[in-house]
């Protein structure tokens, strides 16, 4: 199967390519790339206006399954990835059971390729059951196919726990995904400060974050082994993570759309369908993580894709679990925040949702060069619509994007060289 993509804007990092050109892909590979291609081909493409970029990869997301498929399944999440752009996804391993062992690692790696959509690689625990008491074997569970290792929603609160973890992963050529959190100081709904006030509920300390990031970065500085930080979201730690770059320290870390759209005002539009962990913060925090995209602080954007049932979010805001879906608005949040404000250019955003992914997984995709595996998300960067309810492909609906204009429509979302979504 030869297809053509004609007269696309192709952006690819990499090869820092802004412009105008055509790509051959046949079978699952790019076979060329090149201006005004007339090779003969099964099936063209009019990429006219449209954007053409490496498939969009989302190096954390939760799929649910095992245990909470009325939230989610592999399946679901699968399509709702591809509506979204992505191409690649990595699901976190707070199911039930926990993938702490080979065979559930190896049942979610196997419905992945059953639903073949997109690139299913899921994280294995960190922790037995994601109970910081007792260490997975890391080097089983990477042999049998984790991408990387976390106890996200939990932190790991051991300090020696996780300095073994950090050195171990390291070794085997891979990283333990820190969900900082201080439990001592992470009590509450939502951040701390006048609107916790307002709404008569617990604010969640910056703090919480904070303190935890700036352990993870001591352990990777001491120990010089690769520490990642999952989505920040305060000035603070931005500015931790910047400093200790400066240093040479090998800490990488990642934010979400969420963070760079919304402040925790937003909660009083959207109540619970704005409440996740860590919280939506202050204008400042907001502001600090755009620059930290601008500048390399932050080294990718990811979803944190979090799906919950309507009758969950329906809970007062104390009660309410925490987490927004996120696979469908990304790129839409991302073109309105960061290229409509000119604060990155298509190059840069291709950086953070293509190339640097691919890097820190150690996967080969997150380029469009003749050779590479055609994963490629098709987009009009000008396309706006007002995003409701009945569209969205996810089990779940609980979004703060519901009812709000939004910039940016997936095309086409190619998975080795096929069509997987058409929009």
């Amino acid at each position: 199967m030869r297809i053509l993509l004609q007269n696309g804007r192709l952006i690819d990092y990499k090869n820092k390519v802004d412009g105008i050109y055509d790509v051959l892909i046949e079978d699952d590979k790019i076979a060329k790339v090149d201006r005004e291609l007339t090779d003969p081909v099964d099936e063209v493409i009019n990429c006219k206006g449209l954007i053409v970029m490496p498939g969009m990869i989302d190096m954390h997301c939760h799929l649910r399954e095992p245990g909470f498929e009325y939230k989610e399944t592999i399946e679901s999440g699968s399509k709702s990835a591809v509506a979204g752009g992505f191409t690649t996804i990595c699901p976190m391993p707070n199911t039930k059971p926990t993938p702490d062992n080979e065979e559930t690692l190896k049942s979610i790696i196997e419905e992945g390729k059953r639903v073949n959509l997109c690139n299913v690689l899921p994280y294995a625990s960190v922790t037995k059951g994601e109970k910081g008491e007792e260490l997975v074997d890391l080097k089983k569970l990477k042999e049998a196919g984790a991408i990387a290792f976390s106890d996200d929603g939990m932190p790991v609160v051991n300090s020696r726990m996780m300095r073994k973890a950090m050195i171990e992963a390291d070794k085997l050529g891979t990283f333990v995904a820190s969900h900082c959190e201080e439990k001592s100081v992470a009590s509450g709904a939502i951040n701390a400060g006048e609107i916790a006030e307002k709404l008569g509920v617990e604010g969640v300390l910056p703090e919480a974050e904070e303190i935890m990031a700036a352990r993870e970065i001591v352990i990777s500085e001491t120990n010089k082994v690769r520490g990642h930080i999952c989505h920040i979201s305060t000035k603070t730690t931005k500015d931790m993570v910047r400093d200790a770059k400066k240093r040479g320290v090998k800490i990488t870390c990642e934010t979400c759309p969420h963070y760079f759209t919304f402040t925790v005002e937003e909660v009083m539009k959207s109540g619970t369908n704005a409440k996740m962990n860590p919280p939506l913060r202050e204008e400042k925090d907001r502001e600090a993580i755009i620059e930290g995209l601008s500048d390399g602080t932050i080294d990718c954007i990811i979803t944190d894709h979090a799906p919950h049932s309507i009758e969950e979010k329906n809970q007062d805001l104390s009660k309410a679990p925490n987490g927004i879906i996120g696979f469908e608005t990304a790129l839409s949040a991302e073109i309105m925040n960061l290229i409509d404000t000119k604060e990155l250019n298509y190059l840069n955003l291709v950086r953070l949702t293509s190339y640097t992914p691919a890097q820190l997984l150690h996967i080969d995709r997150g380029v469009i060069e003749p050779g590479k595996v055609a994963d490629i998300t098709i987009f009009d960067p000008n396309e706006k619509y007002v995003y409701t309810e009945d569209m969205i492909v996810s089990k779940s609906k609980n979004s703060p994007f519901i009812g709000k204009e939004l910039k940016g429509k997936v095309k086409y979302t190619m998975v080795s060289g096929r069509i997987v979504y058409e929009g």
